[in-house]
């Protein structure tokens, strides 16, 4: 009886962590022959096998070719079958909704941008999002019901417990208390929220420069600026979701910033977000200042800093790396993380150079010294941590519903 209920230890547990290492391993490496199966999680050959027979029944294995080169006869591969399932995800802004779906692989198989600048009377977010995700099951030849799971990210968070989009009074249409009601309404798959940057890390932490981190701060530097806090190896929040919001942050150097929530803004953005950098490399004497959406434009400028480290351009990057540092110590000493990544358009823009000064500078103003890199998940990072979010709670569904 212990069997069919599920003990730890019986037979059913044990073949249930089996079938479930040997998909992790499949969706690691790619097809592995029963031989390396075996092998990687050490288990004997009839074993493997019969793992491999269970999988293949439940549509979640298939059988993809055979090895070649090898001495000896050629081996049977096996990889997770792509069509098992599907997840998507969202990148919200206020200027459009990137959305993108993925199989249960983590492949990209569609992807929709639709542009959303402004306030439009008439459209509805809820509308926006659904023709996004539409418009994204359709590039990957899918339909909506195909689809097992859906995580948005947004600027901000939503607060536990009221429901209402806190930190983001930029993103028009996404205030009203009744909004993910009406999305759950509008989407009838399970529907998950999290926040831009914190989507940001996850991605750092499943497949790029935080990996194998279990105490990291990711540091967000485009359109605003901001942080996701990783401690022992999850994701810290806060209480009603606003744990990183760090452009609120008072710093020296810039006035105090009073009704944060309500100016959108506070000391650290206004001292190192993008939108200061056109000043300061007016204030250095770089010339021409180029004009455009402040965002871009201080992605530019950065850039060219980098290019050149040389009069006015490294003076700008040297102003900026320590207004960047200056709020950076504070969270530092609070949280003393083991690493810290540098992510965003104008990390990306900034390179090793802006690392670098920032690093050399954060080592003056802060008892403790992490290591600090720039994130390697350079296209589309928040976009591709809410497929990542949204395609591990469709793994743990799939297989847990294969297998009763």
């Amino acid at each position: 009886m212990a069997g069919s209920t599920g003990t730890p230890g019986t037979p059913r547990v044990l073949r249930a962590m089996n079938d479930r290492a040997a998909l992790d391993l499949l969706l690691a490496h790619g097809p592995l022959s029963r031989t390396r199966i075996g092998n990687l999680t050490g288990l004997s050959k009839p074993t493997a096998s019969q793992l491999l027979a269970r999988l293949e029944a439940a549509g979640l294995v298939l059988a993809t070719g055979t090895s070649e080169g090898r001495p000896g006869p050629n081996a049977q591969l096996y990889a997770v079958n792509p069509a098992a399932a599907y997840a998507a995800g969202l990148d919200v802004t206020p200027d459009r909704i990137v959305a993108a779906v993925a199989d249960i692989t983590g492949t990209t198989v569609g992807r929709h941008e639709l542009r959303t600048p402004g306030r439009h009377p008439g459209t509805s977010v809820v509308k926006q999002v659904t023709e996004a995700v539409d418009k994204a099951v359709k590039a990957a030849g899918l339909t909506r019901g195909d689809l097992h799971r859906v995580v948005i990210g947004t600027p901000g968070a939503f607060d536990p417990s009221t429901g209402r989009l806190r930190y983001a009074s930029h993103l028009p249409g996404w205030h009203s208390p009744t909004l993910l009601d009406e999305l759950a309404g509008a989407l009838p798959v399970p529907l998950e929220y999290e926040n831009d940057v914190n989507l940001a890390a996850l991605a750092e932490q499943r497949l790029g420069a935080a990996r194998g981190h279990d105490d990291f701060v990711l540091l967000w530097n485009e359109e605003g600026l901001g942080a996701a806090l990783v401690i022992g190896g999850r994701l810290h929040r806060g209480f009603r979701g606003g744990a990183g919001e760090v452009g609120f942050l008072p710093v020296p150097g810039a006035p105090l910033v009073r009704q944060v929530t309500r100016a959108n803004s506070g000391g650290y953005q206004e001292l190192a977000g993008s939108q200061a950098v056109p000043g300061l490399a007016r204030e250095v004497g770089v010339s021409p200042v180029p004009q455009g959406p402040y965002a871009q434009v201080a992605a530019e400028l950065v850039a060219a800093a980098a290019a050149s480290q040389e009069g006015p351009h490294l003076r700008l990057l040297t102003t900026y790396a320590t207004a960047l540092a200056t709020g950076l110590a504070s969270l530092v000493s609070v949280l003393d993380p083991e690493l810290v990544v540098l992510s965003g358009a104008l990390f990306t823009a900034g390179g090793e150079p802006l690392r670098a000064l920032v690093q050399a500078e954060l080592d003056e103003l802060a008892a403790s010294r992490p290591r600090l890199v720039v994130g390697e998940v350079t296209e589309h990072p928040v976009l591709r941590g809410a497929l990542e979010s949204a395609l591990a709670a469709t793994r743990d569904e799939v297989f847990d519903t294969a297998r009763r």
